[in-house]
């Protein structure tokens, strides 16, 4: 039995296991099982790898895609550029780390965007400074995008959300929230954007899939702004991997 899994924490609402479970029903796929292990510290990694010799693969989501690289034997050059890994490949004890969330935002947010004949902006805000947005920067960077940063705290290259004033919010239509603000069940938080300058002209992209519509999509929605949630990118990406996996 090939043995795939998750690890990060909290992963209690994860939608993975049961997305591979499904896939696996699907496809006729018996030789294989896909289990959740949450993992609060990254230096207990090297025991879960003992503890499941037959691991072939492993997911990584928050707060380990940056943390986990020090433990792999190689990285694919994509999750090299990015800095972040969301996709372990184990072949013969060798760990490989991928990125696959580029993939699945890249090709969502085309299938988004085609689908609404909606414009791509010259400019994109990405929410949060972890390993999910790393990946979307290097594929809007990849599209000419040019990417501003926003974190809660200040810092070199980073735009607080005090400074994001009208002309900001202007030139940079494309808002993309890579934090977990608006998981469930912590459904009323939200990035404090200044909602009075959004309009018709954004776009919000939340990554989070779960609730499906968060409440800063919700806002987005009512101001005016095209919405759309994570969980096609978590669909693409997970399928991406299932493709590394099996060569």
């Amino acid at each position: 039995m090939r043995k795939f899994g998750l690890i990060g924490f909290p992963l209690k609402h994860s939608f993975s296991v049961a997305y591979y479970d499904e896939k696996f029903r699907k496809e006729g796929v018996e030789d294989c099982s896909y289990q959740a292990f949450p993992l609060e510290d990254i230096n207990a990694f090297r025991q879960l790898l003992e503890q499941h010799p037959s691991l072939c693969g492993l997911n990584v989501t928050i707060p380990h895609k940056e943390a986990v690289i020090p433990y792999l034997d190689a990285l694919d050059p994509v999750a090299e550029a990015i800095g972040a890994v969301n996709c372990i490949s184990i072949v013969d004890g060798r760990l490989t780390g991928y990125n696959t969330d580029s993939y699945g935002f890249l090709t969502s947010l085309h299938e988004w965007m085609n689908r609404y004949s909606l414009t791509l902006p010259a400019g994109a805000l990405i929410l949060g400074t972890g390993g999910a947005s790393k990946a979307v920067a290097y594929s809007l960077r990849k599209l000419g995008v040019d990417v501003q940063f926003v974190s809660r705290r200040p810092g070199p290259g980073l735009l607080t959300y005090e400074d994001l004033d009208m002309e900001v919010m202007r030139q940079h239509a494309l808002i993309v929230n890579t934090t977990p603000l608006g998981t469930w069940p912590d459904v009323d938080s939200c990035p404090p954007l200044p909602w009075d300058t959004i309009g018709r002209m954004h776009l919000l992209y939340d990554l989070v899939y779960n609730p499906p519509e968060t409440k800063f999509l919700q806002l987005g929605r009512q101001h005016g702004a095209a919405t759309t949630n994570g969980l096609r990118m978590l669909e693409l990406q997970a399928d991406r991997s299932w493709e590394i996996w099996n060569g």
